[in-house]
């Protein structure tokens, strides 16, 4: 089980942090994930990282502004959002796939929290 935290409203170039809490069994085959969706659009990957390892992976639209991170103590995952832009507003999701192979597909994991909404605005 996820459970998603954070979101809200933000200005341009302002920075927020979502938190993913986990539940259930240990993590250490699981990649976890955000996703954001964007109205009338499909729900895209935003980052990912390997909970054994910490490698991580990201989206081109936001490599160099997001960082994924985790709390292994607090079986938590992390999205520090910087420099927003308004294209970045969304709704986020965590995920989780008990899997080592990634895929960046929404379809591939199985595992999500609710939605949290973030907006920016210019």
């Amino acid at each position: 089980q996820l459970q998603a935290y954070g979101g809200g409203s933000v200005q341009t170039g302002g920075s927020m942090r979502l938190s993913c809490a986990a539940s259930g069994p240990t993590l250490n085959r699981y990649i976890m994930a955000w996703f954001r969706l964007i109205p009338g659009k499909e729900r895209k990957f935003v980052a990912a990282l390997w909970w054994s390892s910490d490698i991580n992976y990201y989206a081109d639209s936001v490599k160099g502004r997001f960082t994924i991170s985790r709390d292994t103590s607090r079986n938590t995952v992390y999205l520090q959002m910087n420099s927003l832009r308004p294209e970045d507003t969304a709704v986020y999701y965590c995920a989780a796939r008990g899997d080592i192979v990634f895929v960046k597909s929404a379809f591939g994991y199985a595992y999500w929290g609710q939605g949290t909404l973030v907006t920016v605005s210019s």
